[in-house]
């Protein structure tokens, strides 16, 4: 997975009301009741099914660091389901998408105006309509390229050609992206 869709999954993932379970125990008793069973967490954790029954009693507290990390990502993947897709369906609807980046931006306009790419941080809020192709681009497992042409369409409408009032021919750049944090 890319840069911009790690950020829209980490920007989904913050929509949670609720902190994550804390313990090892009870992040694996959380996965055991989703997954319905001990034999289908092992398999996703690539531990023994015995060992994860050890952390269901809380016989083992503290796991390696590798699982540990491992655990928290599934648990985060799975937790407050219908809360993450009512702030997508919300994002994809009416409120938008705020896109914080710094990457470099050229430019193909007129004649006689520079195209030269710079590095630019841009912090700008896009329509739901793009938060929506993004959603929809991501859902069907689209590639990187594709996440980042939706982002850069909408960074050219909304702040490059402030949103059809100037710059008509302009064509945007995204390339070489330094980072990119996105929030609901």
């Amino acid at each position: 997975m890319g840069v911009v869709g790690e950020s829209l999954g980490h920007a989904v993932a913050a929509t949670a009301t609720r902190p994550i379970p804390k313990t090892a125990g009870a992040q694996v008793r959380f996965l055991v009741k989703r997954l319905k069973g001990t034999r289908p967490v092992a398999d996703l954790l690539g531990v023994s099914q015995r060992t994860v029954e050890r952390y269901v009693r809380e016989q083992i507290k503290t796991p390696r660091a590798q699982l540990a990390a491992r655990l928290a990502d599934e648990v985060r993947t799975r937790w407050q389901p219908r809360v993450k897709e009512n702030a997508k369906k919300n994002a994809a609807v009416s409120a938008g998408i705020v896109v914080e980046t710094r990457a470099r931006f050229g430019f193909t306009a007129a004649p006689g105006s520079t195209d030269d790419g710079r590095i630019r941080r841009i912090t700008q809020h896009l329509p739901a309509a793009y938060a929506a192709r993004l959603f929809e681009a991501q859902a069907v497992g689209a590639p990187e390229q594709q996440l980042q042409a939706v982002l850069a369409e909408g960074l050219q409408q909304e702040y490059f050609k402030d949103r059809g009032r100037r710059a008509d021919g302009l064509l945007v750049e995204f390339t070489d992206i330094d980072y990119v944090e996105l929030s609901l």
